[in-house]
């Protein structure tokens, strides 16, 4: 059968799809002899914040549409989705430690629970991140120590695993992964955690640090299902934060030939992500992909949107369509003016990843104070809230807004299905929930508008605030 792709997905022609949506297609047949739902919506404006908007019914396409419209096609299904959620950094689960307990329960529950944002997705450092109250890994001491000797995880017992094990109580299908910022600084050129790149001389004894540590982990009652070789592999951050350059070369090298052995050894089921870094980046994954032995080993890539652009993926995608795309990091920026409000900046841009083959989108730091705190390194943002320090008020960014239209109505292993139409300044993207509904999400940073969607011979009309996102749900 032939492959979808997106580079298909996006050059497939409006009047075919059209001619589809008007009973050409046999599976559209069979959807449009049954009457669709009465469609449900949901609205962040100006004025709104998710709140249920009221929506045309479905009616009878008559024929091809004569104005742009917005065309389903089910029949062509993409990725399957993993979920939505967040960074438990150090910071995040030191603020929600000093939170009173029913404060505490209260928000992870909004942000976790099946009432809340239902974030499923959850992303741990191992070590210190430049999100952390200190400095510190799992192998703390000037002098080498090959053996592990001094390997321990008491810091994180203190308030980071039992945030994790409150956090899937709320929420039993956490998915948790894991990336390093740094190794322990005896392990690289330098000797500190901060900046500096990794020395090969290591790369076994490394490996089997990370073994302790998922085996740690797993003891403690946390089950990692992830890691990535290295948090942004291709910068040390000027020597400001805990960071270490990877070149491409070692990185392969270390997973084809110590890490993956070492999670087979051990019986481990954890998957392998390369790169966890920028779009820009793409020709470096292909490089790697490329060797049969790192291939064999990798589960998919690890994404970062600071750089390049999301059809960086598709790329990757098209020359290896067996892995796996994952969107591991992004956040708000603490200088934006819009924190609170760009929630359509941000939908836009979770609209263009998932059309780009990402099975999950997770943001930087779930929580942090109103200066970007606890923080060590050099870069200021802020989390999906903002817990204030003095008066305890959580504030809601734009992106958390933007997470509700996906994340509270798309289930895990839904499937991105494929919607056409180009219009300035309004991204849409598709999907078919596992239970059998459909999900429209619509992001207009333009004037108000009304959009015509078509469906299985059915269309209705959609009435667009300007900046606004819109989520539509029917069966």
């Amino acid at each position: 059968m032939q492959r979808n792709t997106r580079r298909s997905f996006i050059k497939q022609s409006a009047t075919v799809v059209a001619s589809a949506a008007c009973m050409g297609s046999p599976l559209l047949r069979g959807l449009a002899a049954s009457q669709l739902s009465q469609v449900r919506a949901w609205t962040t404006s100006s004025e709104k914040r998710f709140s249920a908007t009221a929506v045309s019914a479905w009616r009878l396409a008559a024929g091809a549409s004569s104005q742009p419209a917005i065309e389903i096609d089910p029949a062509q299904t993409f990725q399957s989705i993993l979920g939505f959620g967040a960074a438990f950094t150090d910071s995040s689960c030191y603020l929600l430690s000093q939170m009173e307990t029913p404060a505490r329960q209260k928000l992870l529950a909004e942000l976790l629970g099946p009432d809340g944002l239902r974030f499923s997705v959850g992303r741990t450092c191992i070590g210190s991140s430049d999100y952390s109250r200190t400095a510190y890994n799992f192998d703390d001491g000037a002098d080498p120590d090959p053996d592990l000797k001094r390997f321990s995880m008491e810091h994180d017992r203190a308030y980071i695993l039992p945030t994790l094990r409150e956090a899937q109580t709320i929420n039993p299908e956490m998915f948790y992964f894991s990336a390093p910022w740094s190794p322990p600084g005896w392990m690289k050129a330098g000797g500190s955690m901060l900046g500096g790149s990794m020395r090969k001389e290591y790369f076994a004894a490394y490996a089997e640090y990370f073994v302790k540590f998922l085996e740690g982990y797993r003891a403690e009652g946390i089950k990692i299902r992830a890691v990535t070789s290295q948090n942004e592999v291709d910068t040390d951050q000027n020597g400001k934060m805990p960071a270490a350059l990877w070149g491409q070369e070692y990185e392969a090298g270390f997973i084809k030939e110590f890490l993956g052995p070492a999670f087979e050894k051990s019986s481990l089921d954890t998957k392998i992500w390369l790169l966890d870094h920028n779009y820009d980046l793409w020709g470096r994954v292909v490089d790697q992909l490329s060797d049969p032995a790192v291939f064999k080993y990798v589960d998919g890539v690890a994404w970062h949107g600071y750089m390049g652009t999301p059809d960086a993926m598709t790329r990757v995608h098209d020359a290896f369509p067996s892995k796996h795309t994952y969107w591991t990091e992004g956040g708000p920026d603490i200088d934006h003016p819009d924190y609170a409000t760009d929630w359509t900046k941000w939908s836009s841009t979770f609209a263009q990843i998932l059309k780009n083959w990402a099975r999950c989108i997770v943001s930087w730091n779930l929580v942090l104070d109103e200066k970007g705190s606890p923080n060590i390194g050099p870069f200021a943002c802020r989390g999906v809230v903002t817990a204030d320090s003095k008066s305890h008020e959580i504030t809601r960014s734009g992106q958390y807004w933007a997470f509700a239209h996906y994340s509270k109505v798309i289930r895990r292993d839904a499937q991105v299905i494929a919607s056409h139409g180009s219009f300035t300044d309004l991204e849409h993207v598709a999907l078919k929930n596992p239970d059998g509904s459909y999900v429209l999400v619509l992001s207009n940073q333009g004037a108000e508008r009304q959009v015509s969607c078509r469906f299985a011979g059915q269309a209705l009309d959609v009435e667009l605030a300007h900046d606004s996102v819109t989520t539509l749900l029917w069966s």
